[in-house]
């Protein structure tokens, strides 16, 4: 167990506080969504109820949404753009797709399946990581406008207004208010590593230069 924990203990972390955070929005986002409701005068609804509903949904989505994006984009424009003194950034100076490349002389037995097998296999598993958050963030964005659209559905009734279709709540401005929020804030967040490593450092992490490196240093 010990060397278990040491080898995955990131993951474990990092899901473990998702698993808690996602509680606790289910938790207030049930408080909230029934409070407004006896705001307006409805009838409160259960968790069950909560959880199948668009409040629910269109929360999680919306936020799944812009991580997929950002992880996406961070991914496919490190591999061809550059910031020189960035701790994210690859060295302008060096051509290091060589060295992520397959050749014969790089594979090995323990290499990746798709890697041995070669053809279609390789050139997908190439651009692999890419790809599968692409999807991720068309999945979440998908079900962030279905669901979002059925909260928003329920909010117009709820004061008295008429229920807007899918294609009105999609072309309108708050969906993609909803989206632009938060896309904007994870270029931010992302802009922010990618510049504040060039000066800053914290030691142990791989997502900083050593305490020593000159901030011109890259990589």
């Amino acid at each position: 167990m010990k060397k278990f924990w040491k080898n995955n203990s990131l993951s474990i972390v990092l899901i473990g506080l998702f698993v808690i955070f996602v509680i606790g929005q289910t938790i207030t986002g049930f408080q909230v969504n029934n409070k407004d409701m006896e705001d307006h005068n409805q009838p409160t609804i259960s968790m069950a109820e909560y959880l199948g509903g668009g409040h629910f949904g269109e929360a999680i989505f919306e936020n799944w949404e812009s991580e997929f994006l950002q992880m996406a984009s961070y991914i496919i424009l490190t591999a061809f753009l550059f910031q020189r003194g960035s701790a994210e950034s690859k060295n302008p100076d060096v051509k290091n797709d060589i060295e992520q490349g397959a050749n014969r002389k790089t594979i090995t037995k323990n290499s990746p399946w798709p890697v041995r097998k070669g053809g279609i296999w390789l050139k997908l598993y190439r651009n692999s990581l890419f790809l599968v958050f692409v999807f991720l963030f068309l999945m979440s964005f998908a079900l962030h406008a279905v669901e979002g659209s059925r909260e928003n559905c329920s909010q117009g009734l709820m004061h008295g207004q008429k229920c807007e279709t899918f294609t009105e709540y999609v072309t309108g401005p708050q969906f993609w208010f909803e989206s632009f929020q938060n896309w904007q804030s994870e270029y931010l967040a992302v802009a922010s590593i990618v510049l504040l490593s060039i000066f800053l450092r914290q030691q142990g992490s791989p997502e900083s230069k050593p305490l020593t490196s000159p901030n011109s240093t890259t990589g």
